[in-house]
């Protein structure tokens, strides 16, 4: 982590869901099962973008 959490920018489960262009039931999913780190703030989860970034990155797949 190249910076403290307390610098970092988090993100809804809804504005992560229109990042990624999925619905916010596939970003509860993925949270859920460990595949995306949240931190959970009273009933709402919060994503740091960093973790978005890292997510999408390990899933990227060069086409062709």
């Amino acid at each position: 982590m190249s910076q403290p959490l307390s610098k970092s920018r988090f993100l809804t489960v809804q504005e992560v869901a229109d990042l990624m262009r999925v619905s916010t039931m596939t970003v509860y999913r993925l949270i859920k099962a460990g595949e995306l780190p949240a931190v959970r703030v009273g009933r709402a989860f919060r994503v740091s973008e960093t973790d978005v970034d890292a997510y999408l990155a390990a899933r990227y797949t060069q086409a062709g």
